[in-house]
């Protein structure tokens, strides 16, 4: 019989990694799940209010999720509950109900992680439920999982800084941010322009002054042409309605769209907290963050051409022939990234 997987979905981004993954396991049966919770008390709050509708686990992002994957006839089971599973592969260990923990698990990384705050301190050191700190400042750092799959070594450093172990952690790289060069050919119409990726920050329970960072976005533009790309998490009314008071006229607002080929376009890439900005990094952009530059450019992710689905589906592969105790899978797994491949010792 094949061995069976379950790949845990999450926003679009999390969900086509997962999908990119299993495309590479063509020979075990997969199948896909939002993410989800087994907690009572927190499943009433999803199906009754709306207080978590901004948030992986309901809301937008569990019906683009789900549609995503009706659209590519990917097999659903919603909590995996139709199967008995061989291996589970989550995009966030933020939430993860006891009885998924009783197989094999393995992490990979969604994009950059949220900034460590005081509110993360509090959570880490009272040990409390890590979705508490509110955002993805402690996605990959539960320990929880068996294995690790991070974006870079800059990256594996951090998780083990803030609480996984480190010999858990394995830097495969990681699909939609290894790849960047891809973007240069594209069909966006537009060129030479200062690009603005706004974060959901807000949404997400973070304060922020939108006004004064559209103006601080309007004078780095200095008279240049100006576009915002505005995150599709956020009230999108708002987000317009903000730009359009504070920036010029002839500014051009999309609320969709791939923002990779407007990156690779652009002059100059503005953002607050996007993984997008690894990209305009990759492409040699001029770019500017939230978050410390230099910090950036140590947790930059893999570029190795679009394999890292590939390594990660290897590291599947070899967990699942792993006949002794999951606990001691990485205790003697052993790896080097050679010319864009996972070499073995």
């Amino acid at each position: 019989m094949q061995q069976k997987i379950l790949f845990i979905t999450g926003s679009i981004n999390q969900t086509t990694q997962m999908q990119q993954i299993a495309s590479q396991l063509p020979d075990f049966d997969c199948w896909f799940s939002q993410i989800f919770v087994d907690f009572p008390p927190f499943q009433w709050l999803i199906d009754n209010t709306e207080i978590l509708s901004k948030t992986v686990v309901s809301g937008q992002f569990k019906e683009n999720s789900e549609k995503y994957c009706r659209e590519h006839g990917l097999k659903m089971d919603y909590k995996g509950k139709k199967n008995k599973y061989d291996l589970v592969v989550y995009c966030s260990d933020m939430v993860i109900p006891d009885r998924m923990l009783q197989t094999k698990t393995l992490w990979v990384q969604e994009g950059m992680i949220d900034e460590f705050t005081t509110l993360s301190k509090i959570v880490k050191k009272l040990q409390l439920p890590p979705y508490l700190s509110v955002g993805t400042s402690l996605n990959g750092s539960s320990n929880l999982c068996d294995v690790y799959c991070a974006a870079s070594e800059g990256y594996k450093e951090k998780f083990a800084k803030i609480g996984t172990d480190k010999h858990k952690i394995i830097a495969t790289g990681i699909p939609n941010f290894d790849n960047s060069e891809q973007y240069r050919i594209n069909d966006f119409p537009l060129h030479d322009y200062v690009l603005v990726a706004t974060s959901d920050g807000r949404e997400c329970f973070r304060k922020e002054d939108r006004p004064t960072f559209i103006r601080k976005c309007v004078e780095i533009a200095n008279g240049r042409k100006l576009i915002f790309k505005i995150h599709p998490n956020e009230i999108m009314e708002r987000a317009v309605a903000e730009i359009k008071a504070n920036a010029p006229e002839e500014t051009i607002i999309y609320t969709s769209g791939n923002i990779n080929p407007m990156i690779a376009n652009c002059e100059e890439f503005i953002t607050q907290y996007s993984s997008a900005v690894y990209v305009g990094m990759a492409l040699g952009k001029k770019v500017h963050s939230f978050f410390d530059m230099d910090e950036l450019k140590r947790q930059m992710p893999i570029q190795n051409g679009g394999t890292s689905a590939k390594n990660i589906a290897q590291v599947c592969r070899d967990f699942l022939a792993f006949e002794g105790k999951k606990e001691d899978f990485m205790k003697n797994y052993h790896f080097k990234i050679t010319e864009n491949e996972l070499v073995y010792g």
